[in-house]
C-alpha cells in the first residue's frame, strides 16, 4: 500500500497531477463552457461545465485529499453548498443544528428551508442530553459548527456522531474556523464536512468557494446530482485562486496560530478586557476537547473590551488601524468585526444574545502580519 503523505505536503501534490498537453505543474484555467464531442456522448470526460470542469475537477479532488476524504465538491459559495446537504432532505425531516451558527446559516436554515417544512432546533450541542432529547424518527440530520462563530464553543465531533451513527442520522460539520489544517471532521465520524473555502482554504480574500468533502460513494452522487441540477457552481478562475491558495495553506496556518495564540494572551491579561473567547486558553470550557480533536487554536478571537456597551465597541473597532473592519475571515490580512450589526445581524438580537452574541462583542480573524504590531494596534484602539 503506497504511504499517505503528511498534510504538508498533500496540499501541494494532494489529489493533482501534471497537465497531459504541456506538462504545465499548476492546472490550467479551462475557460470554457462547453467541449467538442466525436459523436452524441463521444467525449475525453467533460461536456459541459456546469456539470464538470477540468480546473474544478483539480480543486475537487485537493479538497478531497486535504480532509482526508474520498469525494470532494465545489459549489458557487459556502452556502451554496449548505443548500445542497439540506435538499437531500425532504418535507417533515427535522434537523438539529448548532444554537450559535453563523448568521447566514441561520437565515438559511430559518428563512428559506422552514417554508418547504423542515424543521430545526437550536440546542447547545455541546451538551449531549440536549442533542439527544430532540432526537427522534423524524430526525435526518445534525448540523455542527466547531469552533462556533463568533463565540468560538468547541463541540466533540467523536461525542455527536456516536449519537448520530447510532439513530442513522447524517452528521455535517461546517469546518470553515479550524480549516483542514487544524480539524478533520471525516475521521472523528461525521459524514460530510462543508467549508466556505472563501476563508482560509483560499487566504487571499480574493474568491468566493464553497466545498463539501465526503467518504460515502452514495453521499457524493446525490450530492453531484443536486450540484449539477441546482447549478450552483465555481467558475474555473476562482477554482483556480483556491487550488493555488491551498497550496500555501500549512504555512499560513501556521502563523495564524502563532498570531492567534499571542494576540489572545495578550487580550487575556489586559485589565481592560472583560472576557476573551479562544480555545487555546486554559480556562476556556471546552479547552481540552479542542486539544483533542483539533492540532491547533487557530486565528479566530471574539473579546468583550471591560464595562463595554455598543457604542464603545464600535468605537474601538473603528479605531483600528492594521485591523480592516471588513466581513469575513481567514484571509492573509487581520480583519475585525462587529458580529452583532454584521455578520449576525439576520438573527433576532433576543436569540443572538442568549447565545452570547452581546452588542459589546468584537470579533477578531488574525492574519500573518508581525504579532507585535497587531498587539500595539489592539492596544491603541482599547485605549483610545
Amino acid at each position: 500500500m503506497k504511504k499517505k503523505m503528511h498534510f504538508n505536503s498533500r496540499v501541494i501534490h494532494g489529489g493533482q497531477k501534471l497537465d497531459e498537453s504541456f506538462g504545465a505543474v499548476m492546472p490550467p484555467i479551462y475557460q470554457t463552457s462547453t467541449y467538442a464531442q466525436t459523436t452524441p456522448g463521444g467525449h475525453k470526460g467533460y461536456e459541459y461545465s456546469r456539470t464538470h470542469n477540468p480546473t474544478r475537477t483539480a480543486l475537487e479532488n485537493a479538497l478531497a485529499s486535504i480532509e482526508s476524504g474520498k469525494h470532494g465538491l465545489a459549489f458557487g459559495s459556502g452556502l451554496a453548498a449548505m443548500d445542497a446537504v439540506l435538499k437531500l432532505l425532504k418535507p417533515g425531516d427535522e434537523i438539529i443544528a448548532t444554537h450559535d451558527l453563523y448568521g447566514g446559516s441561520y437565515r438559511l436554515f430559518t428563512k428559506i428551508f422552514e417554508i418547504f417544512d423542515l424543521k430545526f432546533h437550536f440546542v447547545d450541542l455541546q451538551n449531549i442530553n440536549e442533542i439527544e432529547s430532540k432526537v427522534n424518527k423524524k430526525t435526518k440530520l445534525i448540523w455542527v459548527e466547531t469552533p462556533t462563530n463568533p463565540m468560538m464553543n468547541i463541540v466533540d465531533i467523536q461525542a455527536v456522531s456516536n449519537i448520530s451513527q447510532s439513530n442513522s442520522i447524517l452528521l455535517a460539520v461546517d469546518n470553515t474556523f479550524a480549516s483542514p489544517y487544524l480539524q478533520n471532521p471525516l475521521l472523528l465520524g461525521a459524514d460530510i464536512v462543508m467549508h466556505s473555502a472563501t476563508k482560509y482554504i483560499a487566504g487571499h480574500s480574493d474568491v468566493i468557494l464553497g466545498a463539501l468533502i465526503v467518504n460515502s460513494d452514495d453521499l457524493e452522487e446525490r450530492l453531484r446530482f443536486i450540484q449539477n441540477a441546482s447549478g450552483a457552481v465555481p467558475g474555473p478562475m476562482d477554482c483556480f485562486l483556491t487550488l493555488r491558495g491551498i497550496k500555501t495553506l500549512a504555512v499560513r496556518m501556521e502563523r495564524h496560530c502563532y498570531n492567534g495564540k499571542k494576540i489572545a494572551e495578550f487580550l487575556n491579561k489586559s485589565p481592560l478586557i472583560e472576557k476573551v473567547y479562544w480555545p487555546g486558553l486554559i480556562d476556556h470550557p471546552n479547552h481540552l476537547i479542542a486539544k483533542k480533536q483539533m492540532n491547533d487554536f487557530g486565528g479566530m478571537i471574539s473579546f468583550i473590551p471591560k464595562g463595554s456597551n455598543y457604542e464603545n465597541a464600535i468605537k474601538i473597532i473603528e479605531n483600528l488601524k492594521i485591523f480592516t473592519l471588513a466581513e469575513s475571515l481567514g484571509g492573509v490580512e487581520s480583519l475585525s468585526g462587529h458580529p452583532a450589526s454584521m455578520t449576525h445581524a439576520s438573527i433576532p438580537k433576543k436569540i443572538r444574545e442568549k447565545s452570547g452574541v452581546l452588542d459589546s462583542l468584537i470579533r477578531l480573524s488574525v492574519g500573518i502580519e508581525d504579532s507585535q504590531d497587531l498587539i500595539d494596534d489592539i492596544e491603541q484602539a482599547v485605549n483610545h
